[in-house]
């Protein structure tokens, strides 16, 4: 037996030993990234008091009952429902996630493919806004809504995710991990444009990237709080998005309930996971890799 078959051998005896400490440790963190879902759902199902003892973890059969409870609290406080919340926020963060998707893709092919003089200036002027924090300008960006009469609108939650400094950096380090500029020249040689040439040869090959920084992009735009609370604090009534309600009732402290706010949560999530579950299949490593092969 030669010294590699040796070192086979070894290396699945090795295999063969570890694995079951791989698979506890994979359930492991399985249980503890799926346990806090779990128990918001179940406390869902539980009334105000039985959520505050914090011992039962299988459901009971309140679900119902906290979701007209919480209907007929907001009624009651003058908030907006539920449903409008959910429908505010998927008005903002569907178009918002295809811009900062799209236009970031757009940007790294630039910066990747073509090689004009600022290229360099360009990317690190990309970098110095990824390093300014969204607290830092948010005056200023308070000043030029104003200005251009959209304070109080979606519009400023949605057209800035046009610029998406973080997602133009994955874009671009992915492109450069697996994107080929031959496809480029060879589509220029066979006719095309430079525009067609991105969407259509380009885009295909970046799905799975762009498929990770939309679920990205939706979670972040879905749960933006900081920014809704500044632009949409006149039209809260009309305009409120999923977080503005979730914080409108859980600031009710005399009169708190639980269940539900849980239920309210549960019902905010869906949106979450149902995202993720139809982004999901594109999420396959190395897809672009195979597109040219030298």
């Amino acid at each position: 037996m030669s010294q590699m078959q040796i070192n086979m051998t070894q290396d699945k005896k090795k295999v063969k030993l570890t694995a079951p400490f791989r698979y506890v440790i994979c359930i492991l963190l399985c249980f503890l990234s799926i346990f806090p879902f779990y128990m918001m759902i179940i406390n869902g199902t539980l009334t105000n008091s039985e959520v505050q003892v914090a011992k039962y973890f299988l459901p009971k059969s309140h679900w119902f009952q906290n979701f007209k409870g919480l209907q007929v609290w907001c009624e009651n406080a003058q908030i907006i429902s539920i449903w409008k919340a959910m429908l505010n926020s998927l008005i903002i963060t569907v178009p918002a996630t295809i811009l900062q998707v799209y236009f970031a893709a757009l940007t790294a092919y630039a910066v990747t493919v073509y090689n004009f003089r600022f290229r360099n200036a360009a990317w690190a002027f990309i970098y110095g806004i990824m390093m300014i924090p969204m607290q830092v300008s948010i005056i200023g960006f308070i000043k030029v809504c104003n200005l251009t009469h959209m304070y109080g609108t979606m519009w400023p939650l949605i057209i800035p995710a046009m610029a998406a400094p973080t997602t133009v950096y994955f874009m671009k380090q992915y492109m450069e991990a697996g994107f080929s500029v031959e496809i480029v020249d060879a589509a220029r040689i066979d006719g095309s444009g430079e525009f067609n040439t991105f969407n259509t040869i380009a885009l295909p090959l970046l799905k799975p990237a762009m498929a990770t920084q939309a679920i990205f992009g939706f979670v972040g735009s879905w749960n933006n709080l900081y920014t809704p609370s500044l632009i949409l604090a006149t039209k809260k009534k009309e305009l409120g998005t999923l977080p503005l309600y979730i914080e409108a009732i859980k600031s009710n402290d005399k009169q708190r309930d639980w269940g539900q706010i849980y239920v309210a949560l549960t019902i905010a999530v869906m949106p979450i996971l149902i995202a993720y579950l139809v982004l999901s299949k594109y999420i396959v490593a190395g897809v672009a890799l195979g597109g040219v092969k030298e």
